[in-house]
């Protein structure tokens, strides 16, 4: 959830380490920091609390600052309150060791009351303080190299970390290790970078490396040196990173978030085009093929599958719901959905015919990612959905489904949600053909239509300015709640965490057919209710539920298909969304509802990319 930036070559390192961080931004924080070696001289070390323009203030840039080695970090508070003190770097007593760390040390209060018997003192409230000094402890006490001293600490360290640490013995280099947290290496000749993400060091290099779980690396001038927990060498392929770095601009937008709503029907026409092709028939018709070999499933293993479980969180888990109704419908294979932090402490009953899907854009999300170690050790065949490429959950999965959707760096997702629906619709035709449920001129209907996708979110971006306006007049209120049958539920759900998420406004989203046990009550005059229904055959009992709201007082907005016109005369404001093929509607109906939330949050002056107590990547428990 915070961010890491190191940087050791030929150039002045802190600027480098301030620019990394400030496109880290994104990920959420409260505090920032950074330490620079100069070859022999003592660190220089400089926190501040809040945001990165007050570090970047006390250290004129980083301009001020000498050196050619050094470490930054963004905090997002776990242990200890925001402030200076607790933000990072962190130091040993005497400052011969000097860290950053994400994640959570779970044991640290019985790491920390060790080292106050072996004398260290601490000045902070953090996990992290703790990590560094049982770093310098087994370095000093060991007489070992930064290697060994780093072993012995990831041994006795229970919980999660990305570490990046300097010892003022090996001056000119950065050592880093790996548990469940993310971490990327950069090198470009004499240069090296670290980070947590892609966007901190891709205006230097595209060349990167993927550091494994449990594994460590030395960063130097010569390059870098991977290891293993027994402090053998570990060689490591390059990787390039292939995206555009303008992607991480806004590129005259206001806001990553509004961009990233526009983006939206390129990620989605990426994410077709990455398995469909179009072949010409004997009678010269467009036949879709869908080629989802890239995944590694194979046909019978398709065919012999029991039940599907979709695990996720967030945003991602309302997909899942929406894969629910569109795979039961298409496979005629019972589906459920599982919150990943329910799943992976609950108990499970193995059946190894289920399929489990994760999905996470980042492939770092720390639910998730146990969750499919469970699912794995449990001996469930294991599919991931996932955005990133060599992400933690993409390299341990059995098989891989790439989203195209690019970096997202807004927290609310957008762009990165409606990749995955596209590709939870594509893994439930493919399985209906394998399966024999859907028949190839079905299947090659539904593709056909899906093409039609990008075009038609254009259309519904198109009416932004007539929900701006109707944001406007409701950027007061205190509760809005959002009704649906199937999969408008599903796309009720993920309304309403857009709302609340970066409007902060309460919002509740409910099975339109549950109002009448108990939900009812909660409306009174002047509610807002957001009624979607763009189901054909739950239309009749959604407007119903809408009547029933409205008798009671509730302010209706309607959001339907074109066609529906009939639906003006029941709520007072209605969007509408052009036909599309049933199982297609919420990559539609959830645009509207995208701009609501960030027409809401602008209009009141919110920090729209960058919510309070959020973070974009939730790799922490």
């Amino acid at each position: 959830m915070c961010g890491i930036v190191g940087y050791v070559g030929t150039s002045q390192a802190a600027p480098i380490l301030l620019e990394g961080l400030s496109k880290l931004e994104y990920r959420g924080y409260d505090s920032a920091g950074l330490a620079v070696r100069d070859h022999e001289k003592d660190p220089v070390l400089v926190k501040a609390k809040g945001r990165l323009k007050v570090l970047s203030e006390k250290t004129d840039g980083g301009r001020s600052i000498p050196g050619f080695c050094g470490i930054g970090h963004t905090r997002w508070a776990t242990h200890g309150e925001p402030s200076e003190t607790n933000a990072h770097p962190h130091a040993s007593d005497d400052f011969s060791v000097i860290g950053v760390h994400n994640g959570i040390i779970e044991n640290y209060q019985e790491l920390r009351d060790k080292l106050i018997r072996h004398g260290y003192t601490f000045y902070s409230q953090t996990d992290t303080e703790v990590a560094v000094k049982l770093v310098d402890y087994y370095y000093k006490k060991y007489k070992v190299g930064p290697i060994d001293a780093l072993a012995k600490t990831m041994v006795r360290v229970r919980g999660s970390y990305a570490l990046a640490v300097m010892f003022r013995d090996y001056p000119d280099e950065i050592y880093v290790a790996r548990k469940d947290s993310p971490l990327i290496i950069g090198t470009a000749g004499d240069n090296q970078y670290v980070a947590s993400d892609v966007p901190a060091i891709l205006k230097y290099t595209r060349d990167v490396y993927y550091i494994d779980n449990l594994e460590m690396a030395r960063l130097s001038g010569e390059g870098v040196t991977f290891f293993n927990l027994d402090g053998d060498v570990v060689d490591k392929p390059l990787s390039r990173i292939e995206w555009d770095a303008s992607v991480a601009e806004k590129g005259g937008f206001e806001h990553f978030m509004m961009k990233e709503i526009h983006e939206q029907p390129e990620a989605v026409r990426n994410t077709i085009g990455s398995v469909v092709r179009e072949e010409k028939n004997e009678k010269g018709e467009t036949d879709y093929q869908i080629d989802l070999s890239q995944t590694g499933m194979e046909e019978d293993e398709i065919r012999e599958l029991s039940q599907i479980c979709v695990v996720a969180c967030g945003s991602a888990y309302h997909v899942g719901v929406a894969a629910q109704y569109v795979t039961e419908d298409l496979t005629d294979l019972p589906v459920r959905v599982e919150l990943a932090s329910e799943f992976r402490y609950r108990r499970v009953m193995a059946d190894p015919k289920e399929l489990v899907i994760v999905i996470s854009q980042s492939g770092e999300t720390a639910d998730s990612l146990a969750a499919l170690r469970k699912a794995k050790d449990m001996g469930m065949p294991t599919l991931a959905i996932v955005n990133v490429v060599g992400s933690s959950i993409a390299r341990e999965a059995d098989h891989v489904f790439y989203t195209l959707a690019g970096p997202e760096i807004a927290v609310a997702t957008t762009k990165a949600y409606s990749a995955q629906l596209i590709a939870v619709y594509l893994l439930a035709i493919w399985f209906g053909l394998v399966r024999g449920t859907v028949a190839h001129a079905d299947a090659n209907n539904m593709l056909a239509e899906m093409e039609l996708l990008p075009d038609k979110i254009r259309r519904v971006l198109e009416d932004q300015e007539r929900i701006q306006w109707f944001a406007s007049k409701y950027s007061n209120a205190k509760d809005v709640f959002f009704i649906g049958r199937g999969l408008d539920y599903a796309i009720c759900l993920e309304g309403s965490l857009k709302m609340k998420e970066i409007s902060y406004i309460h919002s509740e989203a409910y099975a339109a057919g549950e109002l009448k046990h108990g939900t009812i009550s909660l409306i009174e005059k002047g509610t807002l209710v957001v009624c979607v229904a763009t189901q054909d055959d739950l239309y009749e009992k959604t407007v119903s539920n809408m009547v029933e709201v409205g008798s009671r007082g509730g302010f209706l907005m309607g959001l339907t298909k074109y066609g529906k016109y009939a639906m003006e005369d029941i709520a007072e404001f209605v969007v509408y969304i052009p036909r599309t093929d049933p199982h297609f509607t919420a990559s539609l109906a959830v645009i509207p509802l995208q701009l609501m939330g960030y027409y809401l949050s602008c209009a009141k002056g919110l920090d729209v990319d960058k919510p309070r107590n959020l973070a974009k990547s939730v790799t922490v428990e």
